[in-house]
């Protein structure tokens, strides 16, 4: 009988990790430059561990950063329960950003609720559909937008700048955690008893939508339960589609 494969665990470092205190305070004082520098700066949640933590530190601060989350409609329900965790934690609610659901109709009529399975072109579509273009509206007017992407993700992040020009969208974007480690995440997650997606106890390091996440193995990429069933392709959905002529300062100064 085949035991069960061993499933990704979540970090539980027993130490704060080296370096921990000046991140946090690099952290801060760049959350505090964007705020000051942009205007209507503003995180796109994805209600990760990561977000979780920008989002406290972005209360802490009291900056004026706004968060708003997209709903793609096919969302776990352990993500969207986050929603109501953050309400009771830090008494505001981020601005939820919805697909247009004619478009949605559409596509599902056309290809079928599970389409993206067969087709990477499907997919793609789908992506665009529930992810793209909803941010393309909440970041309209807007000066800089601020996501939970890290270095650690995996290769297709291993350059990731902490500071970029998303030229497609003609603003500024910051991944203020980009150098942060699995450890310095959940240091903090624990440190502060922030709320998290259970689903990281089930084995999911990388959470999207329901359809197209699952568990991985110890031994596998972090993002390798995103689209699984693709082989060969970026694990990507195209929100963070194209070099932004990134400035890639070095670790110890972000």
């Amino acid at each position: 009988m085949n035991a069960a494969p061993i499933l990704w665990q979540r970090p539980r470092p027993k130490a704060e990790p080296t370096g921990f205190a000046g991140r946090v305070e690099a952290l801060h004082e760049l959350l505090a430059t964007i705020a000051g520098r942009h205007t209507r700066a503003a995180l796109a949640s994805s209600l990760s561990a990561e977000d979780i933590v920008l989002t406290h530190a972005i209360a802490t601060l009291a900056v004026p950063i706004e968060i708003f989350v997209i709903d793609t409609g096919r969302l776990h329900r352990q993500t969207l329960e986050l929603v109501v965790a953050l309400e009771q934690r830090f008494g505001a609610v981020p601005r939820i950003q919805r697909p247009d659901a004619a478009a949605v109709a559409r596509h599902v009529d056309a290809h079928g609720e599970f389409g993206f399975y067969d087709s990477l072109e499907v997919r793609k579509e789908c992506c665009h559909l529930r992810k793209v273009e909803p941010l393309e509206r909440a970041l309209a007017g807007r000066g800089a937008w601020l996501t939970g992407q890290r270095r650690a993700h995996g290769p297709e992040r291993a350059r990731l700048a902490a500071q970029e020009r998303d030229e497609a969208r003609g603003i500024a974007k910051y991944n203020p955690l980009a150098f942060w480690s699995d450890d310095d995440v959940w240091h903090y997650t624990d440190r502060h008893e922030l709320p998290f997606n259970t689903l990281y106890a089930k084995g999911y390091p990388s959470i999207g939508c329901e359809p197209c996440t699952r568990a991985v193995r110890a031994e596998e990429d972090p993002r390798a339960g995103r689209w699984w069933w693709e082989q060969g392709h970026t694990k990507e959905c195209g929100l963070h589609a194209g070099p932004s002529n990134a400035r890639i300062p070095a670790p110890e100064s972000v």
